[in-house]
């Protein structure tokens, strides 16, 4: 069971979800996709929650009232951190999250710890995760089919991109021959390559 949120202070809203369980939690480390941004509390039990970027959309550029919905929903689905003020929310991208078969079920780690940020959530903010929760919706998905089906879609984005690239790489080709000819035709009719009657004269002799 995975539950779905909306965060709804920008347009067009985005996707913000979470696995019901740590077993949840453990498909979502395997098949989350790279578009994703990863929240958990800090040093604490918590849900992982999960942000959806939009195309567009980058870590460094997600507006700062969308972090906060973030943050405070993980915050709310952590037993102890519910109940806690100053509480240290880390999130990454998807691709930075580590999984090594010594570790729990649901238990995760980092590639690369400096790619990890944080954000303290001094107290809870009932107006936040009420408005979330408004949007909340259950589902049981296939985790990979629908990383499999998201992949198919990009590969297909990245085939028409490549043939659209080569197009256009064929056109500049077209034009740069057609302006070298071009400069080869100019340079055959400067005025020292070309010449007139008047300056060869027809022999009338020519003519008998």
């Amino acid at each position: 069971m995975v539950f779905y949120f909306e965060s709804t202070l920008i347009d067009p809203p985005v996707l913000l979800y979470m696995g019901r369980d740590k077993h949840e939690n453990e498909e979502l480390i395997r098949w989350g996709w790279p578009e994703d941004i990863w929240f958990h509390v800090d040093q604490m039990s918590s849900a992982h929650v999960y942000l959806r970027l939009p195309p567009g959309m980058t870590i460094d550029t997600i507006p700062q009232e969308v972090i906060l919905d973030c943050a405070h929903l993980t915050k709310a689905n952590s037993i102890q951190g519910c109940k806690s003020n100053n509480v240290n929310i880390v999130y990454t991208l998807w691709e930075n999250l580590k999984k090594t078969g010594d570790m729990d079920v649901g238990q995760v780690g980092f590639h690369k710890n400096k790619e990890v940020r944080n954000i303290m959530i001094e107290k809870k903010i009932n107006e936040i995760t009420n408005r979330l929760n408004k949007t909340k919706r259950e589902e049981e998905p296939d985790f990979r089919a629908l990383r499999e089906e998201r992949d198919a879609i990009e590969r297909r984005k990245d085939k028409k991109k490549l043939q659209e690239q080569k197009v256009e790489q064929k056109k500049q080709e077209q034009f740069k021959r057609e302006q070298e000819d071009l400069k080869n035709y100019t340079s055959l009719m400067t005025e020292d390559n070309m010449t007139s009657n008047i300056d060869n004269p027809i022999d009338e002799d020519d003519f008998m």
